[in-house]
Formats: C-alpha cells, structure tokens, sequence
C-alpha cells in the first residue's frame, strides 16, 4: 500500500536532500540552456516533477537515520533548480527499483530529450552492454531501435577522445563522424580529417568525399606498388611542408597535390622551393593555420551571433534517414 502511495503521489523535497544519479549517462549540460531554464523556474516554478528513489542512510556517529533521496531522472531540472536558487522541488518517489532499473530510467528519460548529445548516448549503451551485460539486441528493444543503431553508434567510441571532445561541444556534427570512422585503421588521418572539418568549415559531404579520396589513394598505392622512391619523396614532401602531399605519377609524369590553408601558406611553399634546401624545418601548416586563428574560430558550432560551422548539408531526406546507416561503414564505400 506503501509503495503505491508513493509511486502515485508528489511530494515538495528539499533540493539538498537529492543525491545525484550515479547512472546519469548525460555528461554535459549547455550552460546557457541551463540558464534559460532556471530564468523559466524562477518564473513558472518546476513545472514537470523529478524522479527519485528513497535512501535511509545512518548518521555521523551512529545517532540514527536520515533519509535521503537519490536522483533516478530529471537532473538537468535539479540543477536549474539551485542555480535558481528554489529550495524545494516536486517529484514522484519510487520504490523497489534495481540499479538496472534505475539507469535504465535515466537512459530513457535522456533519450527523450532531444538535446542529448551522441557522445552521452553511445556512452549510455555501452554502460548498459558492459556494465549490465545487456547484448545489443536487448538494448534496442528497450531503446525501441533496431539492433544495427545499437552497434553502430558505439562504434563511435573509437574516436580518439580529442574528437569525441569536439563531437559532444558541438565543433562538429554528427553526420561528420561516419568520413572520419571510415578512417578507423589510421587515426593520425583522422585527427587531420577532424581539424580540417573544424579549421577550414568542411560539409558533410565535402568530407565524405575526402575521406574517400583517402581511402582510395590507400588502396591504389597497395594495388598497384607504387615506386618506392615516389613513396619516399612524398613523405618526405609531407614532413618538410608539415602537410598532405599527394604524388600522382602516370605513364608521362604525373601531379604533385599540395594541400595549403591561406594564401601565407603558399609563399611558405614558394620561399621552400626558391631556396632549394631547409634549413630548418616549417611549422606543420595545418597547425599553423590553427594557431593563427584559434582565438577567433575556436568558439562551439552553434554558438550565439555566429555561422553554423561546419556544415551538415544533407537534405532533409538523408538527414532523416535510417539511423542504423549513419555509421554503417559497409555502405560507404570507396
């Protein structure tokens, strides 16, 4: 009778008493959002109630019990809260959950949200699929997702943690991340790709067909057995200009391809090659590019007053599509 009363009514709790939820999958919150809904708060008060669980936890020196109350969903509303400075907030009082229970809760109230980002999603499944022994099946059929969708996105948590980092602040997009997991066997190519999509504001598609450009030229040198002279001079051309240099010799000479990021880059190149020797070896151009503008692209995608960069520019239709394709690697081929 106890448990139902619970489960079925709203009680106003000190917003001190609740304990974070230990399973939160959800690592960032947007700091402006976060504001936002404080200013609504303070305004409306909470307007949904949080979800917790209730804790009798033994005071300091054994001088009984106290209880508490530990967050199953709703963290982002608790936080609005303080920041509001509201000292109580409603919520519903569940009994009886697992641990199971309890991050599968979170999981699902995340997932509702829109603005969770990819990065906290993957990391929640794989919580789930380690931590829990959940198999991918059974993850997706609590997701309401295809097995696929599963498996796919945790491929993401391959990335080298820079990128990830840059995925979850919004430097690129989600549609970015299928060119550079394409590059999986050579993660120095992929944190190029990742810098280039940020620096020099590469599209979705724009990169998938450098990806595969890169894919390509791998597969060609291996195919075909490039001389092995052409092959040096290229990575050595790479390693003085500290930049991509593409070799593409045919039965009567050939093209050198120079990737550049401004116009200095090219009297770089032109002062390199007048002089005939180096002396001392060039700062890597993409580096450069990056250090000489950090300060004023360095701000988030979807930062206030700025341009959306980079772009994701699919059409609605691929954008909507199948979720379990965006990191099929099998169906993006070179």
């Amino acid at each position: 009778m106890a448990n139902n009363l619970y489960s079925n009514s709203i009680f106003w709790i000190d917003t001190d008493k609740i304990k974070p939820n230990p399973f939160q999958p959800r690592r960032d919150f947007d700091e402006a959002r976060l504001q936002d809904l404080a200013d609504s708060i303070k305004q409306y008060g909470v307007l949904q109630p949080l979800i917790v669980s209730r804790v009798e936890v033994e005071k300091e020196g054994g001088e009984g019990i106290m209880t508490e109350y530990e967050l199953i969903a709703g963290e982002r509303r608790l936080r609005a809260a303080k920041l509001a400075g509201v000292s109580q907030v409603p919520a519903v009082i569940r009994t009886g959950d697992t641990a199971i229970m309890k991050l599968e809760l979170a999981i699902i109230e995340n997932l509702q949200r829109e603005d969770l980002n990819v990065v906290d999603r993957a990391r929640a499944f794989f919580r789930l699929v380690s931590e829990f022994k959940f198999t991918h099946n059974e993850v997706a059929k609590k997701m309401g997702r295809s097995r696929e969708y599963v498996s796919n996105s945790l491929r993401i948590l391959t990335l080298p943690e820079e990128i990830l980092n840059g995925l979850s602040e919004g430097k690129i997009t989600e549609g970015h991340t299928r060119p550079i997991l394409m590059l999986a066997d050579h993660p120095e190519e992929q944190l190029v790709l990742f810098k280039e999509i940020v620096y020099k504001k590469i599209t979705v598609r724009e990169a998938e067909r450098l990806a595969r450009k890169i894919a390509y030229d791998r597969v060609r040198k291996k195919e075909f057995m490039p001389d092995p002279e052409i092959t040096e001079l290229e990575e050595e051309f790479q390693e003085k200009l500290g930049t991509r240099v593409h070799i593409d010799r045919k039965e009567l000479g050939g093209q050198i391809k120079i990737d550049f990021f401004s116009t200095e880059d090219l009297r770089t190149i032109l002062d390199l090659i007048q002089k005939g020797e180096v002396e001392k070896k060039p700062a890597d151009l993409l580096e450069n590019y990056i250090a000489q503008n950090d300060a004023t692209i360095s701000e988030p995608a979807n930062a206030e007053g700025g341009e959306e960069t980079p772009i994701d520019d699919r059409n609605k239709e691929e954008a909507q599509k199948d979720d379990a394709d965006l990191y099929n690697i099998s169906n993006f081929s070179v």
